[in-house]
């Protein structure tokens, strides 16, 4: 896993089968990459509806949180749509997982992203990380805290 302090990796990933985004294109802004596993499992499920309902919090930190999994963009837009997520989900489909191993979080094994979370500053600095357990969902708390800790430092 990339250490903080480290400039984030960029990347250019499909949102939507005709879109891409680039990690360059929110300079200027903090991001939240949420690693994970795989889009319909009950975990992910779980951890992607979770940050949906939290997006007005992320949104008062002025972060945005993009997800990233291995799946395949029409994956990704059938499972967006399911579940009502009103945030990007990128496809490290091809070649997979380039991603996930440029920020050191790729499953070998599992040919899948591990479920990792990245908060990044307006600079594209890595400011804080956490790994967890693929079969546990990681919450909203520790991001927000990251989020604070990072208001509190640009305000002294």
């Amino acid at each position: 896993m990339l250490a903080i302090g480290t400039k984030a990796p960029d990347f250019e990933l499909n949102s939507t089968p005709d879109q891409q985004l680039k990690l360059s294109d929110f300079r200027g802004k903090r991001i939240i990459l949420s690693f994970y596993p795989a889009d319909w499992s009950p975990v992910c499920g779980d951890q992607m509806s979770l940050y949906n309902e939290t997006l007005k919090l992320f949104q008062k930190y002025k972060a945005q949180i993009l997800g990233i999994s291995v799946d395949s963009k029409w994956c990704h837009m059938a499972f967006a749509e399911s579940r009502k997520l009103h945030f990007p989900l990128l496809a490290d489909f091809e070649p997979k997982g380039a991603m996930a191993k440029n920020y050191e979080v790729y499953h070998e094994q599992e040919g899948q992203a591990q479920r990792a979370l990245f908060v990044i500053d307006e600079e594209g600095i890595i400011q804080w990380s956490y790994l967890s357990p693929d079969g546990i969902n990681p919450g909203a708390d520790g991001i927000l805290g990251a989020l604070e800790e990072l208001d509190n430092k640009n305000q002294s």
